[in-house]
């Protein structure tokens, strides 16, 4: 009999952290790789938000706070969710989490039931599926193409929602692809959901800010208010505001179900570090100013990364709305031999010949659910990205 749960057995490490773990191995060995893996800005915490943290600690606020979120934070986050999405929340209807992917988890284990079901466009985040498998539920991956800009469809929707469907989890800007939904295609969506009282819907908001081309960032509960009794909006500090290491995660929803969710992390982690919620604090309540300066180095490095990628041959790179990723596909290299020797069968053996090869690690779209494709991070230096540009090139210009 084995010690370990069964649970386990349904669960898959994530492919992000693998390649990112993968490619710091092989540097510690002396190759030169470039990372292109990891979904995490390449810009420091900006200062006025790490001297909060740092006065923080000065004034002994290194105690424990209430278990989901410090009075301050919550109040911060309120006024954030007025200010910039239109939403009206109280105290109890809001919780912090260590990282959004907590806040995520929480909501999941609090609600599901053996059985139930939970419907995720593809391709979509790695750890969406494994979530919903921990809780005890069933995901229901609804394939979402690089046609229709790799967005969820309102027939699509309607035909994966079944009695058992508790929640949609809906990622706008999305992590993998860069797409992100238009006022009027979530209208579409929040359309079919009235339609079926007994879904629920849980927004990961978490790039948000990172939108471009005059992009205008909406969320399904603002869109439709009659939706705000059943949907969870999700978002964090770590993207927009270059605190990934920080781990403060968010959220806004309906009372029963935020008191639910802190009774888990009461019996889980507790609160979130002390100090990395006063720096949220200043994050929030603070300048905004940089998130555009960013903004803008970002869409320089996309519009690179998707120009020259679309000049390697048997890559077809589409250029996404917002976040900090392209999700090419690799289709034109499949059956092709790399120079190894390795016939190319998949995207994982393209992003494993790629990486042996050419020194430059990426995800394989399969880990996300849609491949042929891979994904690529923009969120590192530019020059790296050139180069590592210039690489995928060469090596699939070498395939035969």
């Amino acid at each position: 009999m084995s010690f370990l749960s069964a649970s386990l057995a349904r669960v898959k490490p994530s492919a992000t952290i693998a390649v990112t773990a993968k490619a710091r191995q092989l540097k510690a060995a002396g190759r030169n790789v470039i990372g292109l893996g990891a979904g995490e800005p390449d810009f420091d915490t900006p200062a006025n938000i790490k001297l909060a943290a740092i006065h923080a600690i000065e004034a002994g606020k290194t105690k424990y706070t209430d278990v989901d979120g410090a009075p301050e934070l919550k109040q911060a986050i309120i006024g954030k969710f007025q200010r910039e999405n239109g939403l009206t929340y109280t105290p109890k209807q809001i919780t912090v989490g260590t990282g959004g992917k907590q806040v995520l988890y929480n909501a999941l284990v609090a609600t599901m039931n053996p059985g139930d079901e939970v419907i995720i466009p593809a391709p979509y985040w790695v750890s969406y599926p494994d979530m919903v498998a921990l809780a005890g539920g069933e995901s229901v991956p609804v394939v979402c193409t690089a046609e229709f800009g790799f967005k969820l469809q309102p027939d699509a929707l309607e035909r994966a929602i079944t009695p058992k469907t508790k929640w949609l989890i809906l990622n706008s800007p999305s992590n993998p692809t860069g797409a992100a939904y238009t006022r009027a295609e979530l209208k579409a969506l929040t359309d079919v959901l009235l339609k079926h009282p007994h879904v629920w819907v849980m927004t990961d908001d978490m790039y948000e800010h990172l939108v471009y081309d005059d992009f205008e960032f909406t969320t399904p509960a603002q869109i439709e208010p009659k939706l705000f009794d059943r949907t969870l909006t999700v978002n964090g500090v770590s993207k927009a505001y270059c605190m990934t290491g920080w781990r403060i995660g968010y959220a806004g929803g309906p009372e029963q179900l935020i008191k639910a969710m802190a009774t888990i992390q009461s019996q889980s982690t507790s609160n979130p570090s002390s100090i990395a919620q006063w720096a949220a604090v200043e994050a929030l309540n603070g300048p905004q100013d940089f998130i555009a300066e960013h903004n803008k180095v970002f869409k320089e490095r996309r519009d690179l990364v998707v120009a020259m990628l679309n000049q390697a041959t048997g890559i077809d790179c589409p250029r996404p709305e917002g976040a900090f990723y392209v999700y090419p596909s690799c289709a034109g290299t499949i059956g092709k031999t790399a120079p190894s020797g390795k016939v190319i069968a998949n995207d994982e053996d393209f992003v494993t010949e790629l990486l042996e090869t050419e020194g430059v690690a990426v995800v394989q779209g399969s880990a996300f659910g849609l491949g042929p494709a891979f994904r690529i991070s923009y969120a590192t230096k530019t020059s790296d990205l050139e180069e590592a540009c210039k690489r995928i090139q060469r090596f699939c210009g070498n395939l035969r």
